[in-house]
């Protein structure tokens, strides 16, 4: 038996299936229709959690999609407690300095919105003494506090934990405006929200999967997907399901 041996646990380790990779993302949980908890099941729903999903069954590795607060997302990537951020983040000078980005797979102007029957516009937004609103931790809201500071202007930021609760205190009048994505806030005024896009500030962003510097064959993966996935008809059927419309 012994002689057989040696024979045996080769054809095992031949026959036995080698398990898949798994990989964590990151998802700030109230940003639809990129990434949110769905309320019928209780599971990740969104653009970007479908994209990743399936960019994770075609190149062979799982993926598992957790909760990550806006401020709190590269602290977290960089202690390996997730291993990418795929949850509709701009790919912003100050943190490329700090983590690498996957090929741009979408773009967003970042617009103001106010209540539905509000006449502010963006000039008076930026130049009067109004409470404007940002999420933590967002490229718009970091612009708009370092806009505020260099150029002494008038109004004042006040920084929400979500973009749901910044949309909240648009409705009760406690902020004249908030600065975020416009597909959030279009995705907001579809929903029957009374609020309305006042206009939009600055150039468009582009979205980025984040993901530690080190993690060059990640990297790799995740452009190579996203590439397969923009060539296949379910990309096409994922902007239709979401209501997105690609800027050009």
């Amino acid at each position: 038996m012994k002689k057989y041996l040696p024979v045996l646990l080769c054809m095992l380790a031949f026959s036995t299936p080698a398990l898949a990779k798994s990989y964590i993302n990151g998802i700030e949980t109230n940003n639809r229709p990129f990434a949110y908890v769905d309320e019928n099941s209780g599971k990740p729903a969104g653009f970007d959690v479908e994209s990743m999903n399936w960019i994770a069954r075609t190149m062979g590795f799982e993926v598992k999609h957790v909760p990550v607060a806006w401020d709190a997302v590269i602290p977290t990537l960089l202690a390996q407690k997730i291993d990418m951020f795929c949850s509709g983040m701009s790919i912003a000078p100050e943190r490329a300095r700090l983590v690498a980005f996957s090929n741009p797979y979408w773009k967003v102007y970042n617009v103001f919105v106010v209540k539905q029957d509000s006449d502010l516009t963006v000039a008076a937004l930026l130049s009067e003494k109004l409470k404007l609103g940002g999420q933590r931790g967002t490229s718009e809201a970091t612009a708009l506090v370092k806009m505020q500071k260099e150029k002494q202007l008038r109004f004042e930021v006040r920084l929400y934990d979500s973009g749901f609760l910044m949309l909240e205190d648009v409705i009760k009048g406690r902020i004249h405006a908030a600065l975020m994505d416009s597909q959030p806030a279009l995705d907001a005024v579809a929903e029957g929200k009374p609020i309305k896009i006042a206009g939009v500030h600055g150039e468009p962003v582009s979205f980025g999967v984040a993901l530690r510097k080190e993690d060059t064959e990640l990297l790799k993966i995740v452009n190579n997907g996203y590439k397969k996935l923009m060539a296949d008809p379910f990309w096409q059927q994922l902007q239709q399901k979401y209501n997105l419309q690609p800027l050009h």
